[in-house]
């Protein structure tokens, strides 16, 4: 009799007195709010928006979850059948909430303390905390969440049928990994549509419904097909399968096609440009109208100007090109004497205060490896001397008549090395001599006009001379000739002829954001800019001397098929060339491709496309550029180590022409083999109008004559740099040192 009644009164205080306590202050109390009818049938999941390329193919996502919604009729039936008969069987009989469920759970679970009775949940109930999820709210937590969640199941059976309730639990449901819902969940484990689903891939995914983690099919596949065959005789203990057909499918291994969303995409970085963008556009929008859109949450479709194709042919170039050249960078630092400067170099790393300390401190860390990065415990020492060696490189392509960025590698490995080696600023080389040739141009010179290359001093610079490459000196180049060849006293000559000031102004109106440092030296190429404002220099040579803004976006739509945002290109540009100059320069650098430093393009690589351009190495190579161009597209490609003291020691491999120009080479070279590429991106120069055909029609250089020769003797060898002028005012000389100079 005692225990009978003790049955009595606990059935009482669980049932009635229990909830009665908590029902109230939850509907109208200091708890969190609950929505109402009319908030249930607004609520809207996060969906992530889908990235496409300009083909149209996905390539990535912006999320705050991973989700994409589908449809009640995209759903298999018998993955349906599979959730409730493991979920909730009675689901088609309650309103919201399972009362013998709840009664036999709360019974066991708090009188009897057996925590393996079950959740006692209903799918509707799940589906409230899925919606809203759960708060602590102290010791009395399980109550109140419960009470709240049994309110809002009831709103939601009157709210919506239960083919709605079922589409809206599988859409906001997690599997895991970050991933929420039913169509990302298939998509992640078999790589495929939820509608395209089998019956015993059904079961896997909703057996992970329990524990995501610990029914992880692939870090737990045991457990996971153990856990999928429970799902399916619960199929059969309810009618939705015969029991030959549960013992067929549970003999099955589990077959996935697994595709880990976190692991490294094919442009990575060229997303997170998109992001920016995406979200400065609409910024604008919601300035302009009122209506807030946010990428993370509202399922949008941003269709990108990306190409996939050549996206792929430049990762391509990049495993091809740079593992050959990180081996010999590496093996360079591996000699004695390299060695010892690495480890001087770390040492000094190791000196600042958050680093002293931990120089020995190993932990796992993930190494970037061309053949496949991998995890290692190595120490911080170690870890240093590594990231110092690695080869750091980036490529930019796009189309030089609207900016719509085609090409975006913004590193080797963005999920070990995030910074953007397009953004980043370095110093040019001779990838900075076109502009100041444009300069040239724009102020009158001719590209037949001849420059000396006679050696000079200047004082108070600590006697500081330009030097030629091979070091050569005597006689006079041609603007076009001395461009073709990279000549560095030429060009150092030319700077003193056109003066500061106008260079500085061109390279403002090309939109450069760093200011140039009226040195000798900037003639060379001293000064520093990023991959992007470089491509957007020489696509103004190639659009005819007008200015363009890189842009990653065609359009904008909303889910329902609604345009938010449409890119109308090239509406807007701003002439910074005149026609004759751009014009000028094309032949000028299709002569340094044809003649000059780019010629490799063709004798190595057997690279056809007309194309303009100009390699650049910085002092020491510590940097490698390669910029070139035709009609249809500008791609630039620079390379280096992190830090300048890292860098090649000869130019056999450390030039621009060795270490950059390869990376668009490899690149024009699939291009031009694919007939649709080729169409699309290369285009012929087209001819010199009548008034500038033999613009470029004189020798590239000219040897001294004896007048020549003779009249040098009296010029004044050692110049004055003025600074303010950027012009040279002649410093004396005594005639004797002047003939008697070694």
């Amino acid at each position: 009799m005692k225990k009978r009644w003790k049955i009595i009164i606990a059935a009482i205080l669980v049932n009635i007195v229990l909830p009665g306590l908590f029902i109230v202050p939850v509907y109208g109390g200091p708890f969190r709010h609950l929505p109402s009818r009319k908030e249930l049938l607004n609520f809207k999941n996060a969906t992530a928006s889908k990235v496409l390329s300009a083909e149209g193919e996905l390539i990535g996502k912006f999320y705050s979850e991973n989700r994409t919604n589908v449809s009640y009729r995209q759903i298999p039936p018998y993955l349906i059948d599979a959730l409730v008969a493991t979920e909730d069987a009675r689901f088609f009989e309650h309103k919201g909430v399972d009362s013998r469920s709840l009664a036999r759970v709360l019974f066991k679970t708090i009188l009897l303390n057996r925590r393996s009775s079950g959740g006692g949940s209903t799918i509707t109930q799940q589906l409230a905390k899925n919606m809203y999820g759960r708060e602590k709210t102290g010791l009395l937590a399980i109550f109140i969440n419960k009470i709240r969640e049994i309110i809002l199941a009831y709103r939601l059976e009157k709210t919506f049928n239960k083919e709605e309730i079922l589409t809206l639990y599988l859409n906001t449901v997690s599997f895991g990994e970050n991933i929420f819902g039913i169509e990302t969940a298939a998509l992640l484990y078999f790589n495929k549509k939820v509608e395209l689903l089998k019956i015993e891939e059904s079961a896997v995914l909703i057996g992970m419904l329990k524990a995501p983690s610990y029914y992880h099919p692939v870090l737990h596949p045991e457990n996971a097909r153990n856990r999928r065959n429970i799902v399916l005789y619960q199929m059969e203990k309810y009618n939705y399968l015969k029991q030959s057909d549960a013992d067929s499918l549970c003999k099955l291994p589990l077959m996935l096609d697994y595709k880990n969303v976190e692991s490294a995409g094919i442009a990575d970085y060229f997303l997170v440009q998109v992001k920016n963008e995406t979200k400065k556009i609409l910024q604008n929008i919601f300035s302009a109208t009122g209506k807030k859109w946010n990428p993370e949450v509202d399922g949008l479709i941003i269709t990108t100007t990306l190409n996939l194709t050549l996206q792929k042919y430049a990762n391509r170039s990049f495993h091809d090109h740079l593992s050959v050249m990180q081996k010999r960078l590496s093996e360079q630092y591996q000699n004695p004497s390299g060695r010892k400067f690495l480890a001087e170099i770390t040492e000094s790393r190791l000196k600042e205060p958050c680093l002293a300390k931990r120089a020995d401190e190993i932990s796992l860390r993930i190494i970037f490896d061309w053949n496949g990065s991998h995890a290692d415990s190595i120490s911080v020492r170690d870890s240093i001397e590594q990231s110092l060696t690695l080869l750091h490189a980036g490529l930019l392509a796009m189309d030089p008549r609207t900016g719509a960025i085609k090409v975006w590698v913004g590193g080797i490995d963005f999920n070990t090395q995030q910074y953007d080696q397009i953004l980043a600023r370095r110093q040019l080389g001779s990838v900075f001599k076109p502009i100041l040739y444009a300069a040239a141009l724009e102020a009158g010179m001719e590209p037949c006009q001849y420059l000396d290359n006679d050696s000079v001093i200047l004082s108070g610079f600590e006697d500081w001379s330009p030097e030629n490459f091979d070091h050569s000196y005597g006689g006079k180049y041609s603007l076009a000739g001395a461009l073709a060849q990279s000549m560095n006293v030429p060009t150092f000559s030319l700077f003193m002829k056109i003066g500061f000031n106008k260079l500085d102004s061109l390279w403002t109106k090309m939109g450069f954001s760093f200011p140039l440092n009226n040195t000798p030296s900037l003639a060379l190429g001293t000064a520093e800019a990023s991959i992007k404002e470089i491509a957007v220099a020489y696509s103004s040579f190639a659009n005819g001397g007008y200015i363009i803004s890189p842009q990653s976006i065609v359009s904008i739509t909303s889910p329902a098929g609604e345009i938010i945002y449409q890119n109308n290109f090239g509406e807007a540009r701003t002439r910074v060339l005149t026609e004759r100059s751009g014009l000028l320069m094309n032949a000028m650098l299709q002569k340094a491709i044809r003649e000059g430093t780019g010629a490799s393009l063709k004798t190595l690589f057997g690279v056809t496309t007309p194309l303009a351009g100009k390699t650049g190495t910085s002092q020491n190579y510590a940097d490698a550029w390669f910029a070139a161009y035709n009609p249809k597209l500008t791609i630039v490609a620079r390379v280096g180590a992190s830090s300048p003291g890292i860098h090649f020691y000869s130019g056999s491999n450390g030039t621009g022409s060795a270490l950059a120009l390869p990376l668009v080479a490899l690149t024009l070279k699939k291009i031009e083999s694919d007939p649709e590429t080729r169409r699309q991106f290369i285009a012929s120069f087209p001819d010199l109008p009548p008034e500038l055909e033999g613009a470029l029609n004189c020798p590239d250089f000219k040897k001294d004559k004896f007048i020549d020769k003779f009249m040098k003797l009296f010029k004044k060898k050692g110049i004055v740099f003025n600074k303010d002028s950027a012009k040279a005012d002649r410093k004396k000389k005594s005639f004797f040192r002047r003939i008697f100079r070694k």
